[in-house]
This record gives C-alpha cells, sequence and structure tokens, in this order.
C-alpha cells in the first residue's frame, strides 16, 4: 500500500535541511531523482495536494536512512504551488520501514531540526550571532542570538 503525504513545513533553505538530516542521523543525496516508497499508488490514498499519482517517487533530491536499504526515503520536490521553495514527500506507510523511526510521528523531529536550523540562518543573514541552541526532550528548541551591535540577549 502506499500513503504518501506531504510533510507538513515549508522548505525554502536546503543548507538548513542539509544540516537537519545530519542532525537526525539522515542522509541528503542531492540530485536523486526518485525516492523509495511502495512504488505505485493502489488508489487507497489521494496523492498529495498539486501533485499526480506520476509524480509520486519523483524528486529533485531525497533523503535516506544511512545502513537501511529497506527503508523508505522522502523526495524532496520543488513546490507545485508556483511559490518558491521545497515540498517533502513520503510514504508513511508501516512506519516508512524505519524512516519514522528517524523523523517521528508525521516527520516532527525533522521538522523541529530544519525550523532551527532555518532560523539561526535567518538570523545570521540579519547580523545576529548564535550563542547556543538546545532541544527539550519534547522537541522544542531554543535559540540564543546576540545582536551584531551588542544589544544584548534575544530569544
Amino acid at each position: 500500500m502506499s500513503h504518501v503525504a506531504i510533510i507538513d513545513i515549508e522548505i525554502k533553505d536546503l543548507e538548513a535541511l542539509k544540516m537537519a538530516c545530519r542532525d537526525l542521523g539522515l542522509e541528503f543525496v542531492a540530485d536523486q531523482r526518485t525516492y523509495r516508497w511502495y512504488g505505485r499508488s493502489v488508489g487507497d490514498y489521494p496523492p498529495p495536494e498539486g501533485f499526480t499519482v506520476q509524480d509520486l517517487g519523483k524528486c529533485e533530491h531525497a533523503i535516506r536512512v544511512p545502513g537501511n536499504a529497506q527503508a523508505y526515503e522522502i523526495g524532496v520536490a520543488k513546490r507545485r504551488d508556483g511559490r518558491p521553495g521545497w515540498t517533502l514527500l513520503w510514504d508513511f506507510w508501516n512506519g516508512g520501514y524505519g524512516l519514522q523511526e528517524k523523523v517521528g510521528e508525521k516527520a516532527v523531529r525533522l521538522t523541529q531540526a530544519y525550523s532551527g536550523h532555518a532560523a539561526i540562518r535567518a538570523a545570521q543573514r540579519l547580523g545576529f550571532h548564535c550563542l547556543g541552541r538546545t532541544t527539550a526532550a519534547d522537541g522544542t528548541v531554543e535559540i540564543r542570538l546576540r545582536a551584531g551591535g551588542g544589544f544584548g540577549w534575544q530569544k
């Protein structure tokens, strides 16, 4: 069975996504044009919005679990709504054969890790310095920043 869904996050910074993958022990594979999934749609689950059944399994980059040749992969595909950025597609059936263990249910660990790195990179572009980043047991990320001009702590 296939259960391909979009991971609910807007990806605008591939470098931040690569950093998040590294944090979670995943491998970002640039220019991989397909991702591992069930392999065909059996019609029990609609394709993600903006994608057709023929689009499933196709991508511009992929994310995989190193050392697990059975695990499904995440496809990193260009958005289909005309806006810039990327969409993450994955087949979550049967836990993606080990993928969900790494990325969390609904890929929450991946979205939290990406969001933290993307926020730090955006703040650095604005002249802030990252003083530290901590992740709580519930996945909440706290980032400590300092303004480039020495204006104190910002959270």
